[in-house]
């Protein structure tokens, strides 16, 4: 069953009048569904209201899987699969082991988080981009609003952003395919 989801979409020419736009867009409560831009706008995603980033978290929980996995791979292989004396070492001799363990917490962390990335970003194969306004990509700033999503009204939504500087206000249905 496909679903519509209508929004409102607000194009902005500056990055400071998208900035002041989206801070009293949020005052006024209603809720942004994103504002996308053509290069980055520093402190947006902070007055957009997104949580911090969890992206370190993630890294880090990568890195420990891929160290723990040459751990393991390197201990069992030496010494319990065929242990052999080598120069009169322990079967085990953990400083040998150091570069293949940090070589594996490089790999798996990068590609942990390029894979992380695609799966947050709803970037796997077959799924198609919405794009609210094609002018985003060279040098305007499009602020697109979720109407189910507020409990304002389409008008007040309109007037709210005609009132903070955009150039066009559009309405944009989206169909949703769903599974």
């Amino acid at each position: 069953m496909d679903t519509n989801k209508r929004f409102l979409v607000g194009v902005y020419d500056d990055d400071d009048e998208v900035m002041a736009a989206v801070k009293a867009v949020r005052s006024s409560g209603i809720k942004i569904h994103d504002v996308y831009t053509p290069f980055p706008v520093h402190g947006l995603d902070k007055a957009i209201g997104h949580p911090r980033t969890r992206i370190p978290m993630a890294a880090f929980m990568f890195g420990c899987l891929g160290l723990l996995t040459m751990f393991v791979f390197t201990l069992y292989t030496m010494a319990i699969d065929w242990p052999m004396n080598i120069g009169g070492k322990d079967f085990y001799a953990f400083p040998d082991f150091i570069p293949p363990m940090f070589e594996f917490t490089v790999l798996f962390t990068a590609f942990g988080m390029v894979f992380s990335f695609f799966i947050t970003n709803g970037l796997w194969w077959g799924n198609k981009a919405v794009i609210f306004d094609l002018r985003s990509t060279d040098d305007k700033f499009v602020m697109a609003i979720d109407t189910a999503s507020n409990q304002k009204s389409e008008a007040e939504i309109e007037k709210a952003l005609r009132d903070t500087g955009a150039i066009e206000v559009n309405v944009k249905e989206v169909i949703e395919e769903e599974a």
